[in-house]
């Protein structure tokens, strides 16, 4: 398999990596922050706004993208990246998160995963096979492998299960991609390994996977309702065993330090939701914790949202139109605090790759997280 990934630095303080990721549809800087378009959007904002941004890769879902509108007219227009307007890497969820939160309308079988749809009631079917053939129709840079993902807490017996049914699956969909061409045609498959909070079955899933030589590697089942204690013990658990010379992402995280501490493990790649959904209820990401537009103090406030950001947010608007526009429910509220949420977490990787090269990233990070953290304190001081 020709190299794909180029490691630039690793910090001599802590795990953080700077690297390189060539896909089909252009270079990703790592470490990197993958805005979400679960259906083909990322909400409330255009493609123009996330090149604006600097958004260098974003994030669809298999799961959601084949239920509506389906796998095969999106083929038929073209593929994943023409149908929605972007011209830049897509990484796509193999949709089996999404099954393992409709608990109560799956069934896990050893050939995949059946259960019914959440629109309506419909019964579906996802095995490695249909996995990679929606994915191949998407033409996605970056396509997962469909895993099973143990719940917390989970007993340990359900979890090695757990994790030996998704190696199988992993094995499958990366025979499935080598035969198909779609490897050879330059996108790549990424794998996941599960494990709970047992550290030797993530041993084992890292381990075993990293045999099989897939592209890249992902980091899943964490940020199931555990502490983030737990989450981050679960993360450092498993990237040690992941090969170097290939790209980690952790799936559907997370917070701005959350991020940051995740970075010190040796993660290069995030997705998460959470910049666009608290946007779109008037909650914006600052270095002092999140700022709620809706507070009565932002009535009359001149500033921007953050000080000296660039993004069109930031230069353009006050605090206190923002707060006006929020409190009016007027559409566009979601789009501006969209712009700046997404831009605060890919200025925020910037700057971490920056201070990987510079080779500080160790005191800078625990420094702006503790900033970060502090300011949260305050604020939930301040409200009671």
């Amino acid at each position: 398999m020709a190299a794909h990934f180029d490691l630039l630095k690793t910090d001599t303080v802590t795990a953080a990596r700077r690297g390189r990721l060539r896909t089909r549809h252009g270079v990703v800087e790592t470490p990197i922050f993958m805005p979400v378009g679960t259906q083909g959007t990322v909400k409330a904002i255009t493609p123009v706004h996330l090149k604006e941004i600097g958004a260098q890769i974003i994030l669809g879902n298999t799961y959601h993208l084949n239920i509506r509108p389906g796998s095969e007219l999106v083929r038929e227009l073209g593929g994943l990246h023409r149908f929605m307007g972007w011209d830049g890497p897509i990484l796509t969820d193999s949709g089996g998160f999404q099954v393992f939160s409709l608990a109560k309308l799956r069934d896990i079988r050893e050939d995949g995963i059946a259960f019914q749809s959440h629109l309506d009631g419909a019964k579906l079917f996802l095995g490695p096979r249909e996995v990679m053939g929606i994915q191949q129709n998407l033409g996605s840079d970056i396509a997962m492998v469909i895993d099973e993902c143990p719940p917390w807490p989970c007993e340990r017996d359900a979890c090695a299960q757990a994790v030996a049914r998704s190696y199988r699956w992993a094995k499958q969909c990366r025979e499935i991609a080598t035969e198909s061409g779609f490897l050879a045609a330059g996108h790549h498959v990424f794998a996941i390994a599960q494990g709970s909070t047992f550290d030797d079955l993530r041993r084992e899933a890292a381990e075993s996977l990293a045999a099989l030589d897939f592209p890249g590697y992902a980091v899943g089942g964490v940020s199931v309702g555990e502490p983030e204690p737990e989450m981050l013990k679960q993360v450092g658990a498993t990237t040690p065993w992941l090969p170097a010379d290939k790209p980690r992402y952790t799936m559907g995280l997370g917070t701005p330090p959350q991020i940051l501490k995740m970075i010190a493990l040796g993660v290069d790649m995030f997705d998460c939701v959470m910049p666009t959904r608290v946007a779109r209820n008037g909650l914006a990401f600052t270095p002092d914790g999140p700022m709620n537009l809706r507070n009565e103090r932002h009535r009359t406030d001149p500033r921007p949202i953050v000080e000296g950001l660039d993004n069109y947010t930031c230069r353009t608007f006050s605090r206190a139109y923002l707060r006006h526009l929020v409190m009016a429910d007027e559409m566009l509220a979601g789009t501006l605090i969209t712009i700046h949420n997404l831009h605060f977490y890919l200025d925020l990787v910037a700057q971490a790759r920056a201070h990987i090269e510079a080779g500080d990233y160790g005191p800078w990070h625990r420094a702006w997280v503790e900033r970060y953290e502090a300011g949260v304190a305050a604020r939930t001081a301040g409200a009671q």
